[in-house]
């Protein structure tokens, strides 16, 4: 086995013209670079910014690097169409890079110049760069979760890795019954990446079972959604609907009243409903579709739905907002969503202690 000492010798030994060069350029500019992490870092923000970061939008991603290229030759290039906010190297053990980087502007203006004239540029002969637009993902799935396993639980083993934690959902796994799968949404991606990061290092200790920590995918996000609002998000067909037998339940504009009271209890503000006819079919059903946006929730209610007017006169938006409140606090109650109230009460307590 290789001393400390060794490993460090081999490392130098790689890739030692480029180095050499980068570190030449690092004393002639007074660029700072930070390493952390499996990455290397320049600005977020750089020297002399002000005010806030650079929107969603405004981050490129760049591949087909050769791994021995540093960023001497890299953020000079970038640079030349727009402004820098930060540039970040992925890195390998050895000093090489692992072949791509990002690069984030200080608008989504320069990231689509660095689109349209450094994609398939030739660094080298016969080495054409991809330059494209970096998706910013923020969410991860943690899968395998012990059954009996408190949402307040998983918050209070996630702190050391909180930073940019906004939600934390625990659902019933879809695939590895009988555990559960928890949803955690950060504010940035970087932020997710680093919890990404700690989580997957020491996966084998998370409760003692062997759980699977990945981003999470648009399928299976859609799958936990339906899980966790049932058949509102669908399209259901009017000889199969519950909605107007729930707002009957209720009576008319009943289920609005009690979600906007639900909401005020919760804190969470009053809801907000969006509608659209798309059709009218037989026996003077229409479909609608909807979108309802609760201010303290972070993510709105949408789907399309049938509603079936049975007066002169009636409004069927209107008719359309009762029909989709019934269905919500239906859906809510039927799945114990303690979501809504938690992701507003525990995450800002627990969360940021």
């Amino acid at each position: 086995m290789q001393s400390k000492r060794e490993c460090e010798l081999w490392c130098e030994r790689v890739n030692p013209e480029n180095k050499a060069a980068l570190e030449a350029w690092v004393r002639e500019t007074g660029i700072r670079l930070v390493q952390v992490n499996g990455q290397r870092k320049y600005g977020g923000p750089p020297p002399g910014w002000v005010g806030s970061p650079p929107p969603p939008g405004s981050e490129v991603f760049i591949g087909r690097l050769p791994q021995d290229v540093y960023e001497h030759q890299l953020i000079p290039l970038f640079q030349r169409v727009g402004r820098l906010y930060e540039f970040r190297l992925m890195m390998t053990f050895s000093g090489l890079n692992r072949g791509f980087a990002y690069a984030r502007y200080s608008s989504r203006r320069g990231a689509q110049a660095a689109i349209a004239t450094l994609h398939n540029h030739p660094l080298r002969p016969s080495c054409l760069l991809l330059v494209c637009r970096s998706t910013e993902k923020c969410e991860l799935s943690v899968d395998g979760l012990p059954a009996g396993l408190s949402r307040r639980t998983l918050l209070l083993a996630l702190q050391p890795m909180s930073s940019g934690l906004q939600e934390v959902l625990l659902l019933s796994s879809p695939r590895q019954a009988p555990t559960q799968i928890a949803l955690l949404k950060f504010s940035s991606h970087r932020a997710a990446a680093m919890a990404k990061k700690a989580l997957m290092e020491g996966q084998s200790a998370l409760f003692g079972e062997q759980v699977t920590v990945e981003w999470l995918k648009p399928d299976l996000k859609h799958r936990l959604r339906q899980q966790l609002l049932g058949p509102s998000l669908q399209c259901l067909p009017p000889e199969v609907s519950q909605l107007t037998l729930a707002r009957n339940k209720l009576g008319h504009q009943g289920a609005r009243a009690a979600l906007q009271l639900m909401c005020q209890r919760m804190k969470l503000g009053n809801p907000v409903f969006l509608t659209k006819c798309l059709g009218i079919g037989p026996a003077d059903w229409h479909r609608f579709w909807y979108q309802v946006v609760i201010p303290g929730h972070p993510v709105p209610f949408s789907g399309l739905i049938w509603v079936v007017l049975t007066q002169d006169g009636q409004d069927g938006h209107e008719v359309a907002k009762d029909a989709v409140s019934a269905r919500l606090l239906e859906a809510l109650n039927e799945s114990g969503a303690s979501f809504l109230c938690c992701a507003v009460g525990e995450a800002s307590t627990t969360v940021k202690q």
